[in-house]
């Protein structure tokens, strides 16, 4: 199969090349005039490349610049150029390819590439199965990465690491299981690479102590290794080890990234550390991360949720660029206050600086119209939602929309929203849907509300409790009665409120004792 280039296009061609390939000018350049100079006329318009005079190593180099700038149009035209020189079955060319394919996200066109190879390496293998996990494909990596099993090719570490990463995505804990099985098989547990992928898993899948197993046995320990673990505490909700952890790393001497600096100041989040978060803001100054955005958004998350408001904003303000993550982590702040018009005035200003708004934007937004009783403000953010290509609406949305309408009063236009929205009701939207009811006195969607409740959360005794309190408050003592008689009956549990204290000691010299305590107190 031959490819034939008009000449006019082919000059064109060769500027664009020099044009993107900056990185690669001179060596693009070079490339261009041989393909030029190896040109043999057939007739007026129509003309044909010398394969000789190609330089390979070349068309490789510019193949690879095209997948790390992700110019998928002029890869393209390399890749009718190497079909046209014949390279179409060259092991290195192929893997090429499939590199810059799935860089672009076109996994069909790499799958194409891949199965069409006479020969395929463990690179052809590793690239494919990464590229359907980086883009999302991750049932395609584990069925790839099945096949090549089945084909007794030999794995190595990035194989397995890939997988594992698929297997994450999907909290996919059997398989996980089983490629751990592999990996203990191959002697590549040891391996760092590896040892960092089974823990990430693991702690995706809520399986933190088999996690902890799997870090002490990696016997080399990169700083990618304790971000991953201090990460995967935070997500399980162990606050407190993830600090230990942390404080561990800095006795050996591990050097922190912007990634463990966010996870850790999100405990300090949490917790409400206001301390430790001023000495971690102290560090992130020595060691130059504030520019960073997502260590100024955990920043401005842990001033916020310690009640500085002002320091918060200083931090935001001090920023010179900013993303949609410190735009929603300071609108997320000012809402956490009760600064409603100032949420909506920012909300205004990140529009205006260029910046789209995405599913957490609109929720915080939503969320400020519902506690401030903004109902029609609600509508049109919710409106611009459904309108907004870039992002997506989702439960979330619709709960706080349900919660907005139940609060100003509109139980029944909540009760048509619920019934009209693409997704299953959640306990969340019954229970904002029953409390408005007590408070607005409406027994007949009360009741429909509790039903739904007690069917998704038989062993939840506070939802016959508020019941009961909606009979109560319209003056139906007998069925509050009988409310409160069937949770006493049924068993269910209504948990205590509880509230977290900081209680400060102070201590002699003599004495050893903790310098804080955190405690609940019911």
């Amino acid at each position: 199969m031959g490819i034939w280039f008009n000449c006019h296009a082919i000059s064109q061609c060769a500027r664009s090349f020099i044009a993107v390939c900056s990185g690669l000018h001179f060596r693009a350049h070079s490339f261009c005039n041989k393909l030029n100079d190896g040109i043999v006329l057939k007739d007026r318009r129509l003309v044909r490349f010398d394969r000789n005079l190609i330089d390979m190593f070349a068309l490789h180099v510019i193949l690879q610049q095209c997948a790390k700038r992700r110019c998928l149009l002029i890869g393209k035209g390399c890749h009718g150029l190497a079909i046209h020189l014949g390279l179409e079955t060259d092991t290195i060319t192929c893997n090429i390819l499939i590199n810059l394919y799935t860089k672009c996200g076109m996994n069909d066109y790499a799958r194409r590439v891949f199965d069409a190879m006479p020969f395929r390496s463990i690179v052809s293998w590793n690239t494919m199965i990464a590229g359907y996990t980086c883009n999302g494909n991750d049932l395609q990596a584990l069925k790839l990465f099945s096949k090549m099993h089945e084909e007794g090719t030999q794995m190595s570490e990035f194989t397995l690491s890939s997988t594992f990463c698929a297997c994450a995505a999907k909290f996919a804990t059997i398989e996980c299981k089983q490629l751990h099985t592999i990996a203990i098989k191959l002697a590549l547990d040891s391996n760092s690479f590896v040892g960092t992928a089974v823990l990430d898993v693991y702690a995706k899948c809520n399986m933190i102590n088999d996690a902890c197993l799997v870090f002490e046995k990696i016997p080399e320990k990169t700083a990618v290794t304790w971000s991953t673990f201090i990460a995967g505490l935070v997500q399980n909700g162990l606050h407190e080890d993830a600090l230990r952890l942390f404080q561990r790393s800095l006795r050996e001497g591990v050097e922190f990234s912007e990634f463990t600096l966010s996870a850790i100041l999100s405990t300090c989040a949490s917790l409400a550390l206001m301390m430790e978060g001023i000495q971690l803001h102290a560090v992130i100054f020595k060691y130059g991360f504030h520019g960073n955005f997502f260590v100024a958004s955990s920043l401005v998350d842990v001033y916020a949720r310690c009640g500085q408001i002002e320091e918060a904003y200083l931090i935001f303000s001090d920023m010179k660029h900013k993303n949609v993550v410190l735009w929603n982590a300071m609108i997320t702040s000012f809402t956490r206050h009760g600064n409603f018009w100032e949420a909506i005035i920012l909300f205004e200003k990140m529009q205006q600086a260029g910046i789209s708004p995405n599913e957490v934007t609109y929720l915080s937004m939503l969320s400020v119209c519902g506690h401030a009783g903004l109902v029609e403000e609600a509508r049109c953010y919710f409106s611009l939602l459904i309108s907004d290509q870039t992002a997506e609406p989702n439960v979330l949305h619709y709960s706080c929309m349900v919660d907005v309408l139940g609060r100003s009063g509109r139980t029944d236009e909540a009760w048509e929203l619920i019934q009209q929205m693409p997704f299953e009701p959640t306990t969340s939207m019954w229970g904002s849907l029953l409390g408005s009811c007590r408070k607005y006195r409406n027994i007949g969607l009360a009741r429909l509300a509790a039903e739904q409740l007690f069917k998704l959360e038989p062993e939840n005794g506070g939802n016959h409790a508020l019941l009961s309190d909606v009979y109560a408050a319209s003056g139906n003592w007998e069925n509050a009665v009988l409310a409160r008689k069937y949770l006493n009956d049924s068993g269910a549990n209504k948990d205590m409120g509880s509230s977290w204290i900081y209680a400060a000691h102070i201590f002699g010299c003599e004495q050893k004792e903790e310098l804080f305590v955190q405690t609940a107190v019911p």
